[in-house]
C-alpha cells in the first residue's frame, strides 16, 4: 500500500469534494474511475458534469460525461491519459481515497428528452464518447421509448474497447434492465487499426450495413421516420455524420425542440 497522504480539498458554492472509490486502467492511455455521490446530486442519463483538481489559484476543471446510471450510489467516468495534459496528467495517477472536485450542476444535450419518439435508437461513439451511452443503456425508460437500441463503439485498437465484457453480455446482472437489454440491446464494437470481427469507421458501417449488427430488425438503412441517433466522440466524426444525416432528412434536436438526432454541443467546437 502507498503511504502517501491524499491532498485535502475544500468545497465551494459551485463544487463539492468527493472521494475516489475505485480506479480501473484499461490500457496505457485509457482509464475509468468512480467517486462518491452527494445525496443531493441528480442528473439525467447522458449528461455531463465538471470534474477537477486544485490548480494555480483556482481549480482545474474539465467536463466529463457521467458513465454510471442515474440510480447508482457512485459516479463513474471514463478518461484518456494525456501525458502533458493539464488535468489528465494528474488525474490518471489518482488512487482510492484521493479527493476530487465535482460540479454541483450536471447538464447537457445528449439526453433522450431531446429526441422525437421512434422505434430504433442508434448510439454512435468513438473513444471515450462511449461514457454517456453507458449511462443511457442502463436507464429503464430508454427501453420503453425504443424497441431496439444499437450501441456502436469505434476505436483504433482492440484494447481500447472499454467495458467490452459488460456490453457483450448485454448487461447481464444489471438489477434494472438486464431482461430488457437481452432482447433490445445490440452492441457493435468496431476497430480501425487492428484485425477484428468488425472493422472500419462508423461511416463505413453505415455503407456496408454493419451498423445494424446481426440482431437488428427492420430496414438496413437509416430513416428519419423511425430511427433516432445520438453521437458522442471525435468532432470530425460528429461533423461528418451530422452533415450526412441532415442530407437524409434528419434534424438535430434539443431540450427545447426534440429532433431526429442529438449531439453533446458542449464538446463540439
Amino acid at each position: 500500500m502507498s503511504d502517501r497522504k491524499p491532498e485535502m480539498l475544500a468545497p465551494s458554492t459551485a463544487l463539492t469534494v468527493e472521494e475516489v472509490r475505485s480506479v480501473r486502467h484499461w490500457n496505457a492511455h485509457l482509464f475509468s474511475f468512480t467517486i462518491t455521490r452527494p445525496p443531493s446530486f441528480r442528473f439525467r442519463s447522458g449528461e455531463f458534469v465538471m470534474i477537477g483538481l486544485p490548480g494555480e489559484g483556482r481549480p482545474l476543471l474539465r467536463a466529463y460525461s457521467i458513465a454510471s446510471p442515474s440510480y447508482a450510489d457512485e459516479l463513474e467516468f471514463l478518461s484518456i491519459k494525456v501525458p502533458d495534459g493539464p488535468l489528465t496528467s494528474r488525474l490518471q495517477k489518482i488512487q482510492p481515497g484521493d479527493q476530487l472536485f465535482l460540479g454541483r450542476k450536471p447538464t447537457g444535450t445528449l439526453v433522450a428528452d431531446a429526441l422525437l419518439p421512434g422505434s430504433r435508437l442508434f448510439l454512435l461513439s468513438t473513444g471515450t464518447g462511449l461514457a454517456p451511452f453507458l449511462s443511457l443503456i442502463r436507464d429503464p425508460d430508454l427501453y420503453d421509448r425504443f424497441g431496439q437500441i444499437v450501441l456502436v463503439h469505434s476505436v483504433r485498437s482492440i484494447g481500447d474497447l472499454a467495458f467490452r465484457q459488460e456490453l457483450e453480455s448485454q448487461l447481464a446482472g444489471d438489477p434494472l434492465v438486464q431482461d430488457q437489454a437481452l432482447l433490445q440491446l445490440e452492441y457493435v464494437p468496431t476497430v480501425t487499426r487492428e484485425t477484428f470481427h468488425t472493422m472500419g469507421r462508423i461511416d463505413a458501417l453505415i455503407d456496408n450495413g454493419g451498423l445494424f449488427g446481426s440482431r437488428c430488425t427492420g430496414p438496413r438503412v437509416l430513416d428519419p421516420k423511425t430511427d433516432r441517433i445520438m453521437m458522442c466522440g471525435s468532432m470530425a466524426m460528429i461533423r461528418d455524420l451530422a452533415t450526412r444525416f441532415e442530407g437524409l432528412g434528419f434534424s438535430e434536436g434539443s431540450n427545447a425542440a426534440p429532433g431526429h438526432y442529438v449531439i453533446e454541443r458542449a464538446f463540439v467546437g
